[in-house]
């Protein structure tokens, strides 16, 4: 059941003027060193946070500083109105899924999660935290398979490597 919700074929949907370019994805996968990998990966997190609407980008900020200071509620609602304002912008739904899994609504999660990764499929936070909303439901296998997409993007993402490399000896009986 996990695996066709959570891993259903996504579609890309880009905006016009948006976001991080193509170019970006391939710099991020050849960087020779994680030091690189990381630089690139910042200027993707920092293009993910351009909506294309000044007004979004605006609540969005003011979404993030909440979260940040643990106000989720605030953050929740101001995430809300980013994606009435911006229903097309994955960061939004991405970031308001952390705000579920830390809430532990998980039903929530996965759903935005998933909308995040149907908008753009190349996010790799994203991969993650549907990698983590799998695992806190018990679908391991699932949660693995999340990990290493977010690998396939990002390729020394150092909490996927761990992630994928905890799962693994588990599957093998060496975990715990």
């Amino acid at each position: 059941m996990f695996q066709a919700i959570a891993l259903a074929s996504v579609i890309f949907v880009a905006g016009p003027g948006y976001g991080p370019s193509d170019e970006m994805f391939e710099e991020l996968k050849k960087a020779p060193t994680e030091e690189e990998a990381t630089s690139v990966a910042l200027d993707i997190w920092a293009a993910w946070m351009e909506s294309g609407s000044a007004a979004a980008d605006l609540v969005m900020e003011r979404a993030v500083t909440a979260q940040s200071t643990g106000d989720l509620e605030l953050a929740r609602e101001l995430y809300d109105r980013v994606i009435a304002i911006q229903p097309d912008y994955a960061e939004a739904y991405n970031r308001r899924a952390s705000v579920f899994l830390i809430e532990d609504k998980m039903a929530e999660a996965l759903r935005d999660v998933n909308e995040a990764l149907r908008l753009e499929p190349r996010h790799f936070g994203a991969w993650m935290g549907l990698g983590r909303v799998l695992e806190q439901l018990g679908a391991r296998d699932e949660a693995l398979v999340a990990y290493k997409e977010a690998l396939n993007v990002h390729p020394t993402l150092g909490p996927a490597k761990s992630a994928v490399a905890r799962l693994e000896k588990e599957q093998t009986g060496q975990g715990l």
